[in-house]
């Protein structure tokens, strides 16, 4: 009886952790977003006021995840290309445009630059939170749903 009832609740536990993992990727493409229009705010403060050298500005920005691989090539003075699965080919040109950007040319134009594709990643941050909310919820039910069937299935 016990062995049984440790059994059922092992496989709701891991039907729900597969869900919750194939959901990371919009939690990732989410966290991503965010610190993008973060950083573009930032910069674009930056290019305003201090005028620092980018190696400079971006040794003080603390970030994580993909984002921070991504500026710390670009700090390297590596490519600027965006290798996250989880974004699309048009938003990886249009991340791959932006920080291609960075650091080139005078402050106005970069100012300009980055104020004109702030409404751009103001956008993407809003539908890639929206979409993680609903999908992450989505998975996570489902998982349990598929854990509590194969529960009913054994028993």
């Amino acid at each position: 009886m016990w062995l049984r009832l440790i059994l059922c609740v092992l496989i709701v536990a891991f039907c729900t952790a597969i869900g919750y993992l194939a959901a990371e990727k919009y939690r990732a493409r989410r966290s991503y977003f965010s610190q993008l229009s973060d950083f573009v705010e930032r910069y674009i403060a930056e290019l305003g006021y201090a005028k620092k050298p980018l190696p400079a500005f971006l040794e003080e920005c603390r970030f994580s995840g993909d984002f921070e691989k991504t500026m710390n090539r670009i700090a390297r003075h590596e490519e600027a290309a965006c290798r996250e699965k989880y974004l699309t080919e048009a938003e990886k040109k249009d991340c791959e445009s932006l920080y291609s950007m960075l650091g080139r040319g005078d402050s106005r134009s970069q100012m300009e630059f980055f104020q004109s594709k702030r409404q751009l990643i103001a956008e993407k941050k809003t539908s890639s939170e929206k979409e993680a909310k609903a999908r992450s919820d989505l998975y996570l039910k489902l998982g349990l749903l598929a854990g509590l069937a194969f529960v009913i299935l054994i028993l």
